[in-house]
């Protein structure tokens, strides 16, 4: 985790997870920014607010996280301003694919899930990689605690194969209150094994009426 001489990239820790309900999204992220075994800070948002109804969570160098929410929200108001409206969940998530695969070559060092609602009202979830590629899915976890925290949803959540014909949606069955009980469980878990993990829970609701955000402690050691 910590900065080498030869390697210009460092990563800051932290987990993200979204999970994609029938009419809503939940997306959390821990407040911890850390490097190595130091605690640069306790109370560090991950998740950063795109749209009326599209946000993104981001984990890795906090430096490339900046210049790439910087850079998609510049990018999001040119949007604006050219087509009077909101982009929605999909088009940000192509957008998001396009930012990072121009820059393969020298990534940005930041692993994101973007969760929001699509034009008809459903909950989504994009997962990526560094370098652009991604896949629309029921629930994602991306992080230092993602290989901790990924093995329970998918015990829990269960997501449909993409080989099944005829296709059927990603969305998880959950109610909205079952998806925010299962984030707050699945990272007090990982907090007590993931180091850089911890310190407070942001999770943010989107849904039809809105955006809305809660907070819950984590262990702080």
């Amino acid at each position: 985790m910590a900065l080498r001489g030869d390697w210009m990239y460092e990563n800051n820790g932290g987990t993200c997870v979204a999970i994609a309900g029938i009419d809503y999204c939940v997306v959390a992220a821990d407040t911890r920014l850390s490097v190595g075994y130091n605690i640069l800070t306790r109370d560090h948002s991950k998740i950063c607010s795109l749209a009326d109804k599209v946000v993104l969570a981001s984990s890795g160098f906090q430096g490339d996280i900046r210049a790439l929410h910087k850079n998609l929200a510049a990018r999001h108001l040119l949007y604006q301003h050219q087509h009077n409206k909101q982009m929605s969940c999909p088009a940000m998530g192509q957008l998001l694919s396009n930012t990072l695969y121009y820059k393969r070559f020298f990534p940005y060092y930041a692993f994101n899930v973007l969760g929001g609602l699509d034009n008809e009202g459903k909950g989504c979830v994009f997962t990526y990689d560094a370098v652009g590629s991604y896949e629309r899915v029921g629930y994602s976890a991306q992080g230092s605690g993602s290989s901790l925290i990924m093995p329970v949803l998918d015990n829990q959540l269960k997501s449909p194969s993409p080989l099944l014909l005829p296709a059927r949606d990603a969305v998880t069955p959950l109610s909205e209150t079952e998806a925010v009980d299962l984030v707050k469980d699945v990272f007090a878990s990982a907090t007590e094994r993931d180091i850089y993990t911890g310190d407070k829970l942001e999770i943010v609701v989107i849904n039809a009426s809105g955006i809305k955000r809660e907070y819950l402690e984590l262990r702080k050691d």
